[in-house]
């Protein structure tokens, strides 16, 4: 499966600028390809109703019917919305990077072939901090 090409109107910016609108800790994650401590994300646990944007420049990623509890200690999703995720082996060739299309902000890795019962036989292993939830609108 091929990759996704960043959209029309991705979002591209400077260092500096990521910087000055991300927290240190979403910069290091978003930008350094860092990685939260397992089990300490506000969305591990977390199953509300509604869509996971880019924490970085606000791109719908997983719908909320897409998660599950995979135990990791990260939110688990079997399947991002069309387009939205790039996926690249990482340098080591152990794991795949999955970056937001948009804005190529680093949101975790993926993996194939655990046996979960899910309709893609994937867990896209998120950091909390690459995202933000937004609920349904109410409008």
């Amino acid at each position: 499966m091929a990759a996704a090409s960043p959209s029309v109107g991705s979002v591209q910016k400077s260092e500096e600028e990521w910087r000055a609108v991300l927290s240190p800790e979403q910069f290091r994650i978003l930008r350094q390809k860092g990685t939260e401590p397992r089990g300490t994300g506000e969305y591990d646990k977390f199953f509300e109703d509604g869509t996971y944007e880019c924490a970085g420049c606000g791109t719908p990623l997983y719908k909320s019917t897409t998660k599950f509890n995979s135990g990791c200690g990260w939110p688990a999703f079997f399947e991002g919305l069309p387009g939205a995720i790039n996926r690249s082996p990482d340098p080591d060739g152990r794991r795949t990077e999955i970056t937001c299309a948009a804005c190529g902000g680093h949101l975790g890795h993926v993996f194939k072939g655990e046996g979960f019962k899910t309709p893609t036989d994937e867990r896209h292993c998120v950091n909390s901090i690459s995202v933000k939830f937004t609920p349904p609108s109410t409008s």
